[in-house]
């Protein structure tokens, strides 16, 4: 904080909110990584917001100290690069899941990977409409049988790793819910690279689909050191089984930050500013 000599740890960065997600989701673990990775890189929380949009995963702003902004369905990525566009001296990270995120905020995600203005953005996939009762979402496997959809939708799934790499995301990875230690890592390590960076967090929904349980066994770290070559990503993204977690790509592309306007005069009125509208 301005003037603030002493450390923010991670419980700073958590308010008075009661989170009301199950008992056992997965975004507990990765509201926790978030506290922490802004506590280790000892972000000032009045110039950091969170934003996000509807679903589960969107309520994070509410249990930040940070500033944050609820928006509308699937569109967290165009109100947040117009703040960090705005207010570049701000750190921006968006918090979504993978309905808001690949389904209604799909054409978002593919022009905000290749904009690539220097946010981060979170998605918490659990494969399944969690807050409207287990619907399919874009990630669920084709063949998940549900009460809502007996047999499965048997349409192939989203895969966003894929997506966000050949959309021109300047950095991509994926972590674990269950694993604090590594997913803080990776958060840090998106704050800190320039550019629009991708961070596919698999958090388990106990609810709608208790196997993801088996989530905290089946994930592995991918034992390769992060690669900035575009073939060598593509080649892992097609042999990965979605379970692979740690940091996958980073590119040196620069990120988009146009000129910005000096704020106006805080003295002006509202009749000047009509006047520059007037045909």
């Amino acid at each position: 904080m301005d003037g603030c000599t002493s450390k923010l740890e991670a419980k700073h960065y958590k308010s008075d909110v009661t989170p009301i997600w199950c008992p056992g989701c997965g975004h507990f673990g990765i509201q926790a990584a978030v506290n922490r990775a802004f506590a280790e890189l000892q972000l000032d929380p009045a110039k950091v917001v969170v934003v996000s949009g509807i679903g589960c995963s969107s309520r994070i702003p509410a249990y930040t100290t940070c500033y944050g902004f609820h928006g509308l369905h699937g569109r967290a990525l165009p109100l947040a690069i117009g703040l960090k566009l705005a207010r570049p001296d701000l750190t921006v990270l968006v918090a979504g899941g993978d309905g808001d995120g690949f389904s209604i905020g799909g054409n978002h995600f593919l022009h905000a990977c290749r904009r690539n203005v220097d946010l981060t953005y979170v998605v918490m996939d659990n494969e399944v409409y969690g807050m409207t009762k287990g619907q399919p979402s874009p990630t669920t496997a084709p063949d998940w049988d549900s009460d809502l959809q007996p047999g499965g939708t048997g349409i192939s799934a989203f895969r966003p790793l894929g997506v966000a790499l050949q959309s021109g995301a300047n950095f991509i990875a994926r972590g674990f819910s269950g694993d604090l230690n590594g997913l803080t890592k990776l958060i840090v390590q998106g704050i800190k690279h320039p550019g629009f960076s991708f961070i596919h967090a698999l958090s388990p929904c106990v609810t709608f689909r208790p196997e993801e349980r088996e989530w905290k066994t089946l994930t592995h770290a991918s034992g390769e050191a992060i690669t900035s070559d575009f073939q060598e990503a593509s080649r892992r993204i097609a042999a990965d089984d979605g379970l692979t977690t740690g940091p996958l790509y980073a590119a040196d592309r620069r990120a988009y930050a146009p000129p910005v306007a000096p704020l106006r005069d805080t003295k002006t009125n509202l009749s000047h500013i009509q006047a520059e509208f007037r045909l």
